[in-house]
């Protein structure tokens, strides 16, 4: 088993020094943390993988496909393998926790 603590996780992500900081990885998924400034822009393209976003804290609006929607604590999103999103908007600094399944083939920008 592994077991992580939320505190920990975004402690080595600041460590990091990245927007994405990985923390899991399995044959079938990867799990790490996004973190986005409030009104910084969001990089990310398309991936590869399914994803699910499970946003810690923070307040923003994520696109995906044609359409947007506002996120806070607790919202949960999920996004197609090659359909384009990203969050805009980000009024309070965001940590969104990430899922990969199959696991994220590239550590660029999440």
């Amino acid at each position: 088993m592994e077991a992580f603590d939320l505190s920990q996780i975004l402690e080595a992500h600041a460590q990091a020094g990245q927007l994405y900081h990985e923390f899991i990885r399995s044959e079938h998924l990867s799990t790490g943390v996004y973190r986005l400034a409030a009104g910084s822009a969001d990089p990310q393209q398309p991936h590869t993988e399914d994803e699910i976003y499970y946003v810690i804290k923070g307040v923003a609006t994520i696109q995906v496909g044609d359409e947007d929607r506002p996120v806070a604590e607790g919202s949960t999103i999920f996004v197609a393998k090659e359909v384009e999103h990203r969050f805009h908007s980000i009024i309070e600094d965001l940590a969104v926790l990430v899922i990969f399944a199959p696991p994220r083939r590239s550590l660029a920008a999440c």
